[in-house]
């Protein structure tokens, strides 16, 4: 008795890890999948180059129009200045996550995913892993070679040394804490805007909605009078908290610390991603 009873107990670790291995094959396949989709048609790779491109030619654009004349006080962040490309590079990551799902919705691929690969939670969560590695790589260069234009560029227009103001380069603690932040920022706005897409289906709406997110709210910022909602706004909007990353001066007038404020962010991603996956597993492709 005592042998058959031991039996089971030892199949139950078996069946667990044969489990867990068939898992981590669907994961893989699920992986091949959809990078096979991601390279065979151009417009991704485009996007991606795109981020990179538009990064750091609007953060060399913002410092080559600052200028600090002699015998005046320049009350500038260089690191942030620098980095100013990101806020335009997120417009291009949020289109990069709504076509990724909006695309195969409007052209009824998402069904022949689906039935190729039945775990949906399986699917959503290889669209998720390869959009943000692919972001988190054109991010690194994007904000590599912002920081690299600031280091060219701001020198000679004012920023030196000489005058009280840090080095925009890497070696600098600041300034690599506010370009790893800034490349973490873009990975978690793709993330964002990838359950925003599976709730919404629609490419067009999806990216819309997530464009509205990213600026409207420093809009309304730029607006509101009251000390006390101005302080919210800066505390909980996605955008505005997450971009304090950058910040490398002035860290104790903040509304909330850098790695705070992209923690905020990240939480508006996560509440995305739990709505993407409650939508996708409950509602009809």
């Amino acid at each position: 008795m005592s042998t058959t009873a031991a039996q089971p107990a030892a199949a139950q670790p078996a069946a667990a890890m044969a489990a867990a291995a068939a898992r981590g094959a669907s994961l893989r396949h699920a992986l091949h999948a959809e990078w096979t989709k991601l390279r065979t048609v151009c417009g991704p790779a485009w996007l991606l180059l795109g981020v990179a491109a538009l990064t750091i030619a609007v953060s060399a654009a913002a410092a080559g129009a600052t200028h600090c004349p002699r015998n005046l006080a320049c009350p500038v962040d260089t690191t942030r200045l620098s980095l100013t490309g990101i806020q335009f590079g997120q417009a291009v990551v949020a289109i990069l996550a709504g076509a990724m799902v909006g695309n195969e919705y409007s052209t009824g691929m998402m069904r022949v995913t689906l039935a190729a690969m039945p775990r949906r939670q399986v699917v959503l969560a290889a669209k998720a892993i390869l959009l943000a590695a692919l972001v988190l790589v054109a991010g690194a260069v994007a904000a590599g070679g912002s920081v690299l234009a600031g280091h060219l560029i701001l020198p000679g227009h004012g920023f030196t040394a000489a005058r009280g103001f840090p080095p925009v380069w890497l070696s600098y603690g600041p300034t690599l804490r506010a370009a790893s932040g800034s490349v973490l920022y873009l990975a978690l706005i793709a993330l964002l805007s990838l359950g925003v897409a599976v709730i919404m289906r629609d490419p067009a709406v999806s990216i819309g909605v997530v464009l509205a997110l990213l600026y409207l709210f420093p809009i309304i910022g730029s607006f509101i009078g009251n000390e006390h909602w101005q302080h919210r706004l800066e505390r909980w909007a996605p955008t505005v908290a997450g971009l304090t990353i950058q910040d490398t001066t002035g860290l104790r007038g903040l509304a909330i610390t850098p790695w705070a404020g992209l923690g905020v962010l990240a939480i508006w991603a996560g509440a995305a991603l739990l709505a993407r996956a409650l939508v996708f597993r409950f509602r009809d492709v």
